[in-house]
């Protein structure tokens, strides 16, 4: 027979928990991306056409495009990052 003190004792701080991973606020209708056209990469703004994900803008934004963005003045945050990324960028500045 076993007694309480054949077994360590669990330490403090151990053990199992939950991961909690918060869910991104994504958009729909109002917010800045209505006021602006943000950079996003060309081929995840097909991705979103297809499957209706959201995308990411280079300023953080996270949204599911549906307007035209050339309506839009381009996001003065995702202007500037596209700007320091040089000639490099590749395949960004897609929904703007």
């Amino acid at each position: 027979m076993t007694t309480p003190q054949d077994y360590p004792e669990p330490e403090r701080g151990t053990g199992t928990g939950t991961l909690i991973e918060e869910t991104p606020q994504v958009s729909h209708g109002d917010g800045d991306h209505e006021r602006f056209a943000h950079y996003v990469q060309k081929d995840k703004i097909m991705e979103s056409a297809v499957s209706g994900t959201p995308v990411i803008a280079l300023c953080g934004k996270v949204w599911v495009p549906g307007r035209d963005p050339k309506k839009y003045p381009v996001c003065p945050m995702c202007k500037e990052i596209y700007e320091t990324m040089g000639t490099g960028g590749g395949d960004k500045g897609g929904d703007k």
